[in-house]
């Protein structure tokens, strides 16, 4: 059910404090106060045309061309983005060991930034690239310097900023644009993130499944769930009668599994809740616990 005010902060605090075990898992809503665009609108659907897909990236040098053009200018927005309040509670949650396991759809690595350590990257990171041919793995900074050095005129292309590292670019001329390769061996780089149509590591996957087993509830933050890498987790919680909460502004997936709904920013929600959560499970002191 979704709460409106004043009852669905409070709602959410009363979920936290019943449920110390919690399987949080974040999307793409949870970095927008960050700066970093989201894939969906508040229905669910694509705010833009949708991102490469696996085969189409391994199967074209123009698309190749096309992904790292948009990457070469909307990876530094991701590079510099800082974790927001949101992201902050989150890891203060978890000191507070009030947050068993962090699950991200997100590749920004923002979670890791804000200090959280429990944290499965289902997606991957877009801080690395590795080379399909012979698996050397890259910083992706390095990789940014070697795009910026072989096409100057692209640097300045940046229209807009779209989720993940892409980017909206002005029309140049894409077939002059120098794909990277590996140094080692000459192969087909890509970045270290899950693209879409391509599988999430099992290893993964079966961390993330033990970890929701253990847990008291699940808490989903800023995800429209509509991929089902994210969705399954929330039918296997609702077939083992784990409660979901959720904190998204707008329509799910998952609607009709949760328990309790947020419709409020991410950000927002969470500074509020680790705010008005008590010290140690029982105390009447506002937020002592979560004193810097």
């Amino acid at each position: 059910m979704s709460c409106a005010e004043p009852h669905a902060l409070a709602g959410l605090c009363e979920f936290v404090q019943n449920h110390p075990r919690l399987f949080v898992l974040s999307g793409a809503g949870i970095s927008t106060d960050s700066g970093i665009p989201g894939y969906r609108d508040a229905d669910g659907r694509w705010n833009r045309s949708p991102p490469v897909l696996l085969q189409d990236f391994l199967r074209s040098e123009p698309v190749r061309r096309r992904y790292w053009a948009r990457s070469l200018v909307g990876w530094p927005i991701v590079a510099g983005a800082s974790p927001n309040a949101a992201h902050h509670a989150l890891a203060r949650l978890e000191t507070a060991g009030r947050l068993q396991q962090l699950v991200t759809q997100n590749v920004d690595g923002l979670h890791l930034r804000a200090g959280n350590s429990q944290v499965i990257e289902l997606h991957g990171n877009l801080d690395r690239v590795v080379c399909l041919d012979c698996g050397r793995d890259y910083p992706r900074a390095s990789i940014q310097q070697t795009l910026e050095a072989e096409n100057p005129d692209f640097v300045t292309a940046l229209q807009s900023p779209a989720a993940d590292g892409d980017a909206d670019i002005q029309c140049r001329d894409i077939d002059a644009f120098r794909v990277p390769s590996c140094t080692c061996c000459g192969g087909t780089l890509k970045p270290g993130v899950v693209f879409f149509g391509e599988g999430v590591p099992r290893d993964r996957v079966d961390a993330a499944m033990k970890s929701l087993e253990q847990a008291d509830a699940m808490l989903v933050i800023g995800s429209s769930l509509m991929v089902y890498s994210g969705f399954r987790f929330c039918a296997l919680a609702a077939e083992r009668r784990q409660p979901i909460a959720a904190i998204n502004l707008g329509r799910t997936r998952a609607d009709h599994l949760f328990v309790l709904k947020v419709e409020r920013p991410c950000a927002d929600a969470l500074a509020s809740l680790v705010g008005q959560l008590p010290s140690g499970r029982g105390s009447a002191r506002p937020g002592a616990e979560f004193s810097a």
